[in-house]
Formats: C-alpha cells, structure tokens, sequence
C-alpha cells in the first residue's frame, strides 16, 4: 500500500519543484506588448503633474495657454519657465520648504511676501526682480525653526538669488529647459492635449 503511494507522488510530480509560476504553461512566456503613443504620452503627462505636484486641471490650463501664448517660440522651454515660476515651486527651490505640498500649504496660509506684499496664491507667477521673503510674524514660527542651518547646506539653483541672513530670495532671470532638466519629455505632455 505505501509502494502505491509513493509510485503516486513520482508520477503526479508532486515535492517536486516547479521551474514555472503556478499558472504558466511550459515553454510559453507572455511577450511584451509595445507600448503605445498615447500611453507614452499619458505617462509623461503623469509623470509631469508629479514633478510639480499639480492637478489635471492645472496642467491642461498650462499647456493650452503656452499653446495659445506662444506661436513660433520653443514651446517646451515656455511651459517649464511657467511652472517653475509658480511662487510655491519658488519657495520650494529656495529652500524655505522642504517638500512642493509643504510649500503650497505655507503660501496658501500667507507665509510669504512678494515685493513686500502678502501673496496666498501657489499659483502666482513671479517675474524677473520680484523678492520672496517670509513674513516677519511668520519668521518665529516652529516650521522654520532649523531653516538657517538648512539654507546653508542648500545650493540654490542659479536663477534665483538666495539672502540666507534676511531669508529672502529673487529672481535674478528666467530658467532655462537646461537648467531645470525635468525627468519628463514635455513634446509628449503637447502631443497628449494635442489629440
């Protein structure tokens, strides 16, 4: 009876290791499919909301204003000087937040002054010479506790000038696509809204 039992076991392969996942037939393998445009396209779009911590409705608006703004110029240069224009993208590239949601929830709570004047719009598109300061009444606060030991490890980017005495930044010139080098191929961003 147990000679059965075992000659059972050998057969059916049972405590045997199996060289496919359950499920997989031998020697068959599913081939990759090729990805297409629109998925390519729609995967940038992504990945391009992400970098900039925006909704689908701010970036629609984005493109079809560069698209509409801008007729012979390089559009993709134009799209990414207008998003990282945006004051809370600023305020983040200046050191003042250490994360893009941190930093729209401090300029929509009126953290900050451009040009000396109170802005509570992350969207708000700063232009050359325009000064970013924190609010003297905000300066004491426990969120910017650390920020002077922060800001002296930190290298601003080259567009923006950065006083970490008066904790302030400027503007000193636009971006350039270069620069900024977003991990997204913004022709496919156009090409998505295009269709």
């Amino acid at each position: 009876m147990q000679n059965d039992t075992t000659k059972l076991k050998s057969n059916t392969g049972f405590g045997q290791k199996f060289p496919e996942l359950p499920g997989q037939s031998m020697g068959k393998r599913k081939r990759k499919k090729d990805v297409s445009e629109y998925k390519k396209s729609l995967q940038e779009k992504q990945a391009l909301k992400k970098l900039y911590g925006l909704s689908e409705k701010q970036v629609k608006r984005y493109v079809k204003e560069t698209l509409e703004m801008v007729k012979a110029k390089n559009l993709t240069d134009e799209l990414i000087k207008r998003l990282e224009r945006r004051l809370d993208n600023v305020v983040f590239r200046l050191g003042f937040a250490k994360s893009l949601p941190q930093s729209r929830q401090l300029v929509s709570h009126a953290y900050f002054l451009v040009n000396g004047k109170p802005v509570n719009i992350p969207s708000f598109e700063v232009k050359n010479g325009d000064t970013i300061a924190i609010k003297e009444s905000k300066k004491k606060k426990l969120i910017f506790n650390n920020l002077a030991a922060t800001l002296n490890k930190l290298q601003a980017p080259d567009w923006l000038g950065l006083d970490k005495e008066k904790l302030e930044g400027k503007i000193m010139r636009y971006p350039s696509l270069a620069e900024v080098n977003p991990p997204v191929e913004i022709s496919l961003v156009f090409e998505f809204y295009s269709r």
